[in-house]
Parts: structure tokens; C-alpha cells; sequence
């Protein structure tokens, strides 16, 4: 399916609703790279997983794959010499053990889950690695009991410390440093202890100065009786980082040597996720499991539109190979745009492996591409679309489609001429009808609407409006093109029902007569006022016989042509419909007089007896015209081009 389908049926507004289920990191980001299948049978294996995951949610709506999050990015740092801390193997543990949970939860899944418990088995159990883990690794660092020398250099390092400690406070206590000190406290820098002295004794007392105070009164000296023990110390240190490195360097072995194993866990669990977030949202949208096909049948029962939820209104309709294309009329806001865009939709969803909100005996075809030029009458932004763009768009579906292909057509031939765009919206309906397509197109044209009828695989439907209420009600009905509305909306709202009459006539070339409902005496004098005879007496108007006023040009005369402001010479004219031929630049257009003023008459700019031929005429003609007129010349015509 191409993006522009994808954006214009708002598919990416589902992905995001579905996302918000996902519990990990890499279960959103698998959903966010969701697309539609057409392998038929991967798509039935796809839903009924969903089914599957429903029914196990009915049971349990806690499922355990909350141990994912960051197992991606260590297993792709796994065998590059890298060790792993002891934060990185916690982590290995507690998705070992989310692994373990999920295990004993699917346990009594398979009687009703069989396909989706028995993913599980894809996990292989690892107790030694995570025993071990377990054991060598706790509180967030390298365990005493990692290893014997571990545990016996940490006692050592308990004893230097506590030497230390004793050295460095018998320093404090003494006469001998008393008078130096600047208070009695020991503390450390940079993992050494030291004391703190007056800056004017530094000379008096032997040591390492490790640190300065803010204001530099006081020096942190390491005194020199207490170095060798804090030497002492930092050996046992080296030795313990040494001794921790091999416990890590060990621990990481054993995960790599389970990097494929634990791979494939983590596959398996976040497809539990990301399958898990879909039955969820399925769930969410109250959606079933409808069948699919591939014989061109669309049988929606009572399906709704998934992002308008409760508020939709259920729509039912069918297409099969012998109805294969549906033309819907119907007033704008009145839902037209929305059904097409939920047939699509729910399409799309389907063949992404979801359930849709329909009921269960709905069938949806299942195609390889499903192409639209939708725009929305209600959207700003699609309201910037030209013609010129959407006729581009229409090439490119005219091209792409086949008899695997959905096409949906939002006010196909509208923007232009209302006579030009029926007819091209006519062709565009039968050539796609040709190649196979399944169609829903929507229409203001009623001459679309009576070609649907009469045309075979083609059928009518219409948006219903109620009249009372001057309301659509979005409810679609099957087999009937909708009746015109604007006669008899503005007849409810108030006009007077010879306009409507007249404006009847002129549509579509009858009588028919119109009555209104208002019966109030001051009603039917406010209603009549709108037909009052005007009392100008300077404006006539006769209801028996139309007049148009023309404008009289002569042969000749130079006029200025709006609104392009170019000059002309008028050559003929008017005929019935009040147009002129006027020469323009030599070439003579057919103008409406209403688009023409007078600039110079002719009979200021030529004398009485001028041969407008030297105008109108070329070179050539006018030699031919002169021979004939000293006689009969054979093969010998005139061209007088108009």
C-alpha cells in the first residue's frame, strides 16, 4: 500500500491508538512498522492469532512482558569484547525470569490458545545461566561469594581499612598534632584518608597535601605515618577490581554463549507484546474477526468507523463481481466522504491481521492495492487541492490499477466545468470499471447517478436526509441514487414555491408544482413579498417571454475585450446568444457582448466606402477576390475563414 493511502484513510491514527497498549519499547516500535499483507493465508493466521490473544485477555488481562525494555540494545553489544556490568547481567536475569513467567502463564493457555501458547516453546529455558547470575551478582554489584578469592581479598580490605582507620585517629588524638589540626575529623580524598591542617603548620608536619579548602586555611595532608597502610589498602582494592573483573568477564561468557537462545526469546516476547497491544485495541473498538476473500466480495454488516467510535453510524453495504462498483450522491456533510474512507479503512486493517468493528458475518476482500483521491470538503487543507493535482493523482491510479485493486473516489470530476467534469468522471468510472477494480466513488452529478443505473456492475446509493430536521443522517442507502434536495430544502426554509417552481423548469425542463406548509396569515403575506411586482417604473419584467439585452456593435468598430483589456475589430455579429466574431490579434474568437466596450466607432476611424477586406481578409483572397470580379476563373476559390 503507498503512503498517500496509508495518510488519506488516517491508518497511521490507528498504528499510534494500538501503540499506547504496547508495555516495551521494541513492542511499539514493531507496531509502528505495521503494513498490510496480501498472502491470503497469512492474513487468516494473523487474525486468528488476535482471536487467540482476545480470548486469553477475557481470562487474564495481565500478561507478563514487562522485562523487555532495553534487551535490545545489549543484545547488539554482545561479542565485541565488551564485559557486562553488573547492572547490564541484572538485566539478563529479570528477562530471563519475565521468560520463566510467561511460561507458566501460557501453561494453561492451550486449550483455548493453542496457536499463541505455543510460541512459547520457541523460549529455551536457561536455569544455569540464570542461577548463576543470580548468585555472582546481587544488589546491583559483584557479590562476596562470586568467588573464594574475591571473598578472601574483601576481608583483607576490611582489615587494611580498619588499621587505617585506627592509625588516622590515633594521629588526631595525639599531643603531637594537636595544635595543627584545624578540627578533629578524618575524611577522605580521592579514596585516601587524610587530616585537616592549619595552612601556617604545613611545614610542621610530614605528609602529602591531597586537598585545599575553599578559602585555602586549611590543607588536607595524607600524613606520612599512615602511607604505607593506605597503600596497603589501595593493593587490595586493585586486586579486588581484578578479582571482579573475572567474575564479570566469566558471567559474560556464559550469556554469549546463549546469545542465539536469548535472540530468539527476545523475538518471541516482544511479538507477545506486539500481538497482545492488538488484541487489546481490538477489544478496545469492540472489533470481530470477519472472513476474507479473494473473489471480489465486500459484505460490511453494521461496520463502523474505528476513530469515530460510538458516535459513527453503522454502515452495511455490498459488492461482488457482479455489483462491483457503488456510486454514492447524497448532500456534502451528509457522510459520504466517511463511508468511503471506512470501507478502505477497515480493509486496510483486516489485512493487517486486526479485528474491525462489524459484525462477524462481514466479508472483506483482500487486495493488493487500494488507491484514493479523497478530498474532504470539511478540510481546510484538503480544500487547497487543485484540479490540475487531483487529475495528476487519478493518472497515476488509472496506471497502477488492476482487478486485485480497491479504488475510492471522493467527488470524482469536481473543481472544473460541471458539464466537462461529469463526463470525464464518467470515463475515469468505466475505464476503471474495464480493469477489474472494485469501486466507491461519490458524486454531485446526477447524470453520474443515471449512468450507475443504467450501466452494468455499477449501483446506486445515496446518503439519507432527513427533511424535518434539515439534517443529514449519515445512515447509507443501497440501490437508489439520492433524490435532489436543494429544491426542497429551500422550500422548508422559506422560499417562495413559484421560484422553486421556475428554478425547476430551468433545471430540468418540466412543470411541476410546489406547495408550501405555511398556513399563518402573516406568513403568506412575508412569503408573498418575495414575487411582488417591482414599482419601478424604469424596470419591466415579463414572465411570459425572456428578452436580452444586447449590446449593438457595428462592422468594424474598435472595441476593448475584458477582462484580458486586448483590442479587437468587431467582424460580425450578434447571433441568438448575443456573441460577436471579433478579430484579435488576426484571428478571429467568438466574444459574448457582455465582455465587450466600445473603443473607437467605425465610422470615426474609416470613411464610408472602406474595404474592411484590407482587414479582414488576407493578401491572397483579396487577389483571388479581384480576378473573379473581371469573370469566371476555373479552380479558383475563396476561403473566407471565420
Amino acid at each position: 500500500m503507498n503512503l498517500h493511502t496509508i495518510n488519506t484513510l488516517e491508518f497511521n491514527q490507528i498504528k499510534e491508538q494500538i501503540t499506547q497498549y504496547a508495555l516495551t519499547k521494541e513492542g511499539k516500535a514493531k507496531i509502528g512498522c505495521l503494513t498490510p499483507s496480501t498472502n491470503k493465508r497469512q492474513i487468516e493466521a494473523w487474525l486468528d492469532e488476535v482471536s487467540e490473544a482476545v480470548e486469553i485477555l477475557k481470562k487474564s488481562a495481565s500478561v507478563p512482558v514487562h522485562g523487555l525494555d532495553g534487551m535490545e540494545q545489549l543484545i547488539g553489544n554482545m561479542n565485541k569484547g565488551a564485559v557486562l556490568r553488573p547492572d547490564q547481567l541484572t538485566k539478563f536475569y529479570d528477562f530471563l525470569d519475565c521468560c520463566g513467567k510467561m511460561r507458566r502463564f501460557m501453561k494453561d493457555k492451550i486449550y483455548y490458545a493453542p496457536r499463541v501458547s505455543a510460541y512459547i516453546d520457541a523460549i529455551d529455558e536457561l536455569p544455569e545461566l540464570a542461577s548463576e547470575i543470580i548468585r555472582c551478582i546481587r544488589n546491583g554489584r559483584v557479590d562476596d561469594y562470586a568467588s573464594k578469592d574475591l571473598l578472601k581479598i574483601r576481608k583483607q580490605i576490611a582489615i587494611h581499612e580498619e588499621r587505617l582507620k585506627e592509625k588516622t585517629m590515633q594521629l588526631i588524638r595525639s599531643n603531637k598534632y594537636k595544635t595543627y589540626l584545624q578540627e578533629n575529623v578524618v575524611s577522605q580524598r580521592n579514596g585516601r584518608y587524610v587530616i585537616p591542617i592549619k595552612k601556617e603548620f604545613r611545614n610542621k608536619l610530614k605528609g602529602t597535601v591531597l586537598d585545599t579548602s575553599a578559602s585555602g586555611s586549611t590543607l588536607f595532608i595524607e600524613p606520612e605515618e599512615i602511607t604505607i597502610y593506605q597503600d596497603q589498602l589501595t593493593w587490595a582494592i586493585a586486586d579486588e577490581e581484578m578479582e571482579e573483573q573475572k567474575v564479570l568477564s566469566y558471567l559474560t561468557g556464559l550469556v554469549e554463549e546463549k546469545e542465539q537462545q536469548i535472540h530468539l526469546a527476545m523475538e518471541t516476547m516482544v511479538h507477545y507484546d506486539f500481538l497482545f497491544a492488538k488484541a487489546k485495541y481490538c477489544r478496545f473498538i469492540n472489533g470481530s474477526k470477519v472472513s476474507i476473500n479473494e473473489t471480489d466480495e465486500i459484505s460490511l454488516i453494521q461496520a463502523r468507523h474505528p476513530l469515530l467510535g460510538e458516535k459513527a453510524v453503522p454502515l452495511s453495504l455490498r459488492l461482488d463481481r457482479e455489483q462491483q462498483a457503488l456510486v454514492i450522491t447524497g448532500p456534502n456533510t451528509g457522510g459520504k466522504t466517511v463511508t468511503i474512507k471506512t470501507v478502505g479503512l477497515l480493509t486496510l486493517m483486516v489485512q493487517c491481521g486486526l479485528h474491525i468493528p462489524a459484525a462477524e458475518q462481514s466479508k472483506l476482500c483482500v487486495f493488493e492495492k487500494i488507491l484514493v483521491d479523497i478530498g474532504d470538503g470539511q478540510s481546510i487543507a484538503e480544500n487547497l487541492s487543485t484540479f490540475s493535482s487531483r487529475i495528476v493523482n487519478i493518472i497515476e491510479i488509472l496506471k497502477d490499477t488492476t482487478n486485485r485493486t480497491l479504488v475510492l473516489l471522493d467527488e470524482l470530476g469536481s473543481g472544473t466545468d460541471p458539464g466537462e467534469g461529469m463526463g470525464l468522471a464518467t470515463a475515469i468510472l468505466e475505464t476503471l470499471y474495464e480493469k477489474g477494480a472494485a469501486i466507491l466513488a461519490t458524486t454531485h452529478y446526477s447524470e453520474i447517478k443515471e449512468f450507475a443505473e443504467t450501466h452494468h456492475g455499477f449501483i446506486n446509493g445515496s446518503m439519507e436526509f432527513d427533511l424535518n430536521t434539515l439534517s443529514p443522517t449519515y445512515r447509507l442507502n443501497i440501490g437508489r441514487g439520492g433524490d435532489s434536495r436543494a429544491f426542497a430544502i429551500a422550500l422548508k426554509l422559506g422560499i417562495h414555491p413559484k421560484i422553486i417552481e421556475r428554478a425547476h423548469h430551468i433545471t430540468y425542463k418540466e412543470e411541476k408544482q410546489y406547495t408550501t406548509e405555511v398556513t399563518t396569515t402573516w406568513k403568506l403575506k412575508e412569503l408573498e413579498k418575495q414575487v411582488m411586482v417591482n414599482k419601478y417604473k424604469d424596470r419591466k419584467s415579463d414572465t411570459n417571454k425572456t428578452e436580452m439585452k444586447v449590446s449593438i456593435f457595428q462592422h468594424g468598430d474598435n472595441v476593448k475585450i475584458s477582462p484580458t483589456n486586448e483590442f479587437g475589430i468587431v467582424y460580425s455579429g450578434p447571433d441568438t446568444h448575443g456573441n460577436y466574431v471579433v478579430q484579435i490579434k488576426g484571428e478571429k474568437s467568438l466574444i459574448n457582448h457582455k465582455r465587450i466596450k466600445l473603443y473607437i466607432a467605425a465610422n470615426e476611424l474609416y470613411p464610408d466606402d472602406y474595404d474592411f477586406d484590407i482587414i479582414f481578409q488576407t493578401k491572397e483572397n483579396r487577389k483571388k477576390s479581384k480576378l473573379l470580379s473581371k469573370g469566371h476563373e476555373e479552380n479558383l476559390t475563396i476561403d473566407y475563414n471565420e
